[in-house]
């Protein structure tokens, strides 16, 4: 792992584990994002990529609620791959996201290392209907380090149409939830791991306008009640362009 990926899990995992810490009373976690039920739209169109295209998110971390970064996502290339560059107000320039083809990831940069799948996993739900779900598996490296790959599955559920109320506005967005329940790290010393994220999804303008982000893991000799976190971190969109 890199220097500076190393420093901003090393700072991550601190800020977790201080807001773990903390007495209840002390803590102002952020609710779950709530929208109102909306009926299975129809001719749903997916808003197509184009160079210029930006998105801007506000991670915080959900423990708490203190605001982590401010990163802005833009579209830079659309062909093959479509590449998505990454900069954050206070962690500067992050890895890119690639999607090959549209809607499939091949890079995925929102976890610390980031991932670069061998067959690209579905972005969102390959049907865009409340009650789709769908099981991918593959192996994985960490971008520079091609040597070693580990063992990634997880599933896709969708569960609902929504319209809810974001600070770059208010969306029609399909609620779905990703689940790896059981995948390899590269940090050999973790024994078991797992991530759960909550997408609210808008077609209209091809993106999450909030996405919740979760994952554990556990070292030798814990149980699943003392295992560790590895970020639980929640982006919501300021603006789009």
């Amino acid at each position: 792992m890199a220097a500076p990926e190393l420093q901003v899990n090393l700072t991550r995992r601190a800020l977790l584990l201080t807001a773990a810490s903390l007495p209840v009373a002390c803590l102002s976690s952020l609710p779950f994002p709530q929208g109102v039920s909306e009926p299975q739209p129809f001719d749903i169109h997916m808003r197509p990529p184009q160079v210029g295209q930006e998105w801007v998110y506000s991670i915080k971390n959900v423990f708490n609620g203190l605001l982590m970064d401010t990163v802005t996502e833009r579209v830079e290339a659309v062909g093959a791959q479509i590449r998505i560059s990454r900069v954050g107000q206070k962690l500067g320039v992050l890895p890119d996201e690639i999607q090959s083809p549209r809607g499939y990831i091949l890079q995925d940069p929102h976890w610390n290392p980031p991932q670069q799948f061998q067959k690209p996993m579905p972005l969102w739900p390959e049907q865009l209907r409340a009650g789709w779900s769908g099981f991918y598996q593959t192996r994985y490296i960490v971008p520079g380090y091609p040597d070693n790959s580990y063992y990634w599955s997880e599933n896709i559920n969708t569960q609902s149409w929504q319209r809810i109320q974001v600070p770059a506005g208010d969306f029609l967005t399909l609620k779905y939830h990703v689940n790896a329940p059981n995948f390899e790290s590269n940090d050999f010393s973790r024994i078991a791991n797992w991530r759960d994220e909550d997408i609210w999804l808008s077609p209209k303008i091809g993106r999450w306008v909030i996405r919740r982000s979760s994952g554990r893991y556990l070292l030798p000799g814990y149980n699943i009640a003392a295992a560790l976190w590895e970020d639980y971190l929640e982006s919501e969109l300021l603006s789009w362009k």
